[in-house]
């Protein structure tokens, strides 16, 4: 059963309409890449979001970060939070690599610029991470510059789900966690607009755990008593990426209200968001673009009134209610480096059916 969705479970998280693939690449542009790197020993990855084709050095996009709870290693927030730009693409590894991603980043980023003729005195590689320390042997920093460029030769619109990429050594809820995805779209103005979000999860307790809007954690629990390798989370401790992408015009202040909803989507599956964890959200819109040589001298964007933003909100929490949910299911159980198993939550659902 893994390598499902949720929603082939009979589960549709929300209300709002979900994009033709229900990914974040239904944002048109918008490309994923995964690069796995599995051995005896290791089990991680990177995974790459691309904003879109074109050079997003040279003509940057509208974007905002928000840290909920600030435990991880994520570089490139800071000029997010001060600019409201992001010129490179995105992407997710795990903690002990975040340093080697962001090199190989940078190095894709000016080799681009030297292709397209632009000089890049300065970069900022945007670069999140979970720890995967519990399936991964994480101190050999696996994942190396070749692994960066195979997760860019890789990216495309339709992408895996579950234990792939930087998902690969991920645990949630005590279940095997990993890259999910999920989209949906908003009418404003008599148009309409896609929200697409992406999480690498790996955060939550066991016993917290909520599907459907039914606490279930504890039912999981009760048959870890019959299966004696079933590993288990007992604290809200790990970390989440969620990355979301829109062509909705909004400023960076507006993308940053609406990434906050993200947390709401984590909040309905159960986390409290524990001390140990990360909660991290970095959005970008492909409409609003900003040239690097500041064009003219007074740019012209657009942005919707805040009396509409709530159709963002609501998506915006869906969405990445959906993409964690979708990360769980999809993921095939893969053992610990302590010899646990972690099972995926596709093979609990058909034992929740009275949930």
């Amino acid at each position: 059963m893994a390598g499902k969705r949720i929603r082939d479970f009979g589960i549709q998280p929300g209300r709002v309409k979900t994009g033709a693939r229900n990914k974040i690449t239904d944002v048109p542009g918008v490309l994923v890449g995964h690069c796995t790197v599995r051995n005896e020993t290791n089990h991680t990855g990177v995974t790459v979001i691309v904003p879109g084709k074109d050079n997003c050095f040279s003509k940057k996009y509208t974007a905002a970060a928000y840290v909920h709870n600030g435990f991880g290693k994520s570089a490139g927030l800071v000029q997010i939070e001060e600019l409201g730009t992001l010129e490179t693409p995105i992407a997710l590894t795990n903690t002990m690599n975040t340093g080697l991603v962001w090199d190989a980043l940078a190095e894709h980023v000016m080799e681009r610029c030297r292709q397209d003729g632009i000089e890049a005195l300065s970069v900022n590689p945007v670069v999140g991470e979970c720890n995967d320390s519990r399936i991964n042997r994480i101190q050999k920093r696996a994942v190396f510059a070749e692994h960066v460029e195979q997760a860019f030769a890789a990216a495309a619109e339709d992408f895996e789900e579950g234990g792939v990429g930087a998902g690969a050594g991920t645990v949630c809820y005590g279940m095997k966690g990993g890259i999910g995805s999920s989209s949906r779209i908003v009418e404003i103005g008599g148009r309409s607009y896609t929200i697409g979000v992406l999480v690498q999860s790996n955060f939550g307790a066991t016993e917290d755990f909520v599907l459907d809007g039914k606490p279930v954690g504890a039912r999981i629990l009760e048959l870890k008593k019959e299966k004696d390798d079933m590993a288990a989370s007992a604290q809200d401790q790990g970390s989440i990426m969620t990355v979301l992408a829109t062509d909705l015009p909004v400023t960076s202040r507006q993308l940053k209200r609406i990434i906050r909803r993200l947390g709401v989507g984590i909040a309905r599956t159960g986390s409290y968001t524990g001390h140990g964890s990360g909660e991290v959200m970095i959005g970008f819109t492909t409409a609003n673009r900003i040239p690097a040589d500041g064009g003219e001298e007074l740019l012209e964007l657009q942005a919707i009134p805040e009396t509409v933003i709530n159709r963002a909100f609501l998506a915006a929490a869906e969405a990445a209610q959906e993409a964690i949910l979708n990360s769980m299911a999809a993921a095939e159980p893969v053992r610990g480096l302590k010899g646990e198993m972690y099972y995926s939550l596709s093979e609990f659902l058909p034992l929740l059916s009275d949930r």
